[in-house]
């Protein structure tokens, strides 16, 4: 396992983060997703991810149990709080004073431990007024629950007036967690130049496209079962997006490039998101172990000049790259 800094601090992650979304609690029996966690552990990695929403709250229950026998100083983990949780009631869900200072509570009782490492905005929230959120969040990181704090898929702008606010209150914010992969490249115009200047780092999730890019999704075939595409309550809109033929045959010009490069799809896709110097770390997921035996072989992996272009022109046509795209919920529950 290889480490980089998170942001402008003296917080080193692993390059590859394990994170529970979308399995633990759902998907997967707890014995299985301990045994992945463990997996992890054994391959070097020693940062996690989850969230409070994440199978309204059962993964965070999961990751805790899997790390309890833990080091804990030896670990770096993180959660996140924005979306409804709980009984969803009208004060369940958001950047509030109230439903932060109740989550992180929450949070640190199903993870069995005393702090995070970093505590995160899971969205930017439109109703609830930026000074309140930050002074919720240097709160949680005056009573030792955070050491740091963190966002999810803002936007530039948003980034700048948080950052600018954390510097005023004396804390840091030195992560976001945004969606990036070959196919999905809205953070490279704004977000990444803003982040460079703040000394921010981002964490990227979905580093294979949910799955495409690992080639097991072949044009004019239908989706395989147990697949992600099949499973209605488990990411099959958010992958539907990228199940067009054109997007599938790009995928599929990739397959050469991984075999010479010696690296599986999932690999190559893992170690394109890496050569980004902003991105101190690749959330990975799993449902077996040996997924996570085989996703941090992409570790330490650098692609020469020829392999990028070669990718850009198997892809590079085909990326979402509109900054547009990197959005908060416009409302929540009332």
């Amino acid at each position: 396992m290889e480490f980089r800094y998170l942001g402008n601090s003296g917080l080193k992650i692993s390059e590859i983060t394990y994170g529970n979304w979308l399995t633990h609690g759902s998907q997967v029996e707890n014995d299985v997703a301990t045994a992945c966690v463990h997996a992890a552990l054994d391959a070097g990695i020693t940062t996690f991810d989850t969230a409070d929403v994440y199978a309204n709250t059962a993964a965070e229950t999961v990751l805790g149990s899997a790390l309890k026998d833990e080091r804990r100083e030896s670990l770096e983990i993180f959660t996140k709080v924005y979306f409804p949780t709980g009984p969803k009631g009208h004060n369940d869900t958001g950047l509030s004073r109230k439903h932060i200072r109740e989550s992180i509570d929450g949070s640190l009782r199903r993870l069995q431990t005393d702090y995070v490492d970093l505590y995160q905005a899971h969205r930017y929230d439109v109703e609830t007024p930026l000074e309140e959120t930050m002074q919720a969040f240097a709160d949680v990181v005056r009573a030792g629950k955070a050491l740091y704090i963190g966002v999810s898929e803002w936007t530039a702008d948003q980034l700048r007036a948080g950052h600018a606010l954390a510097k005023d209150l004396g804390i840091q914010l030195i992560s976001n967690q945004p969606q990036y992969s070959m196919l999905w490249r809205v953070i490279e115009d704004q977000v990444v130049p803003a982040s460079v200047e703040l000394g921010i780092s981002q964490i990227v999730w979905s580093p294979v496209a949910q799955g495409v890019l690992t080639g097991k999704y072949k044009p004019g075939a239908d989706v395989p079962q147990g697949s992600r595409a099949a499973d209605e309550k488990g990411g099959a809109d958010m992958i539907s997006r990228w199940l067009s033929d054109d997007v599938l045959n790009g995928v599929h010009r990739l397959q050469p490039i991984a075999e010479e490069t010696g690296l599986t799809m999932a690999q190559l896709a893992i170690a394109w998101v890496l050569q980004n110097p902003n991105v101190a770390s690749a959330i990975i997921g799993a449902s077996r172990p040996e997924q996570v035996e085989s996703n941090v072989k992409a570790v330490g992996v650098k692609l020469d000049p020829a392999t990028i272009e070669a990718i850009e022109e198997a892809v590079g046509g085909l990326a979402e790259r509109d900054p547009a795209k990197t959005r908060s919920p416009e409302a929540r529950l009332t």
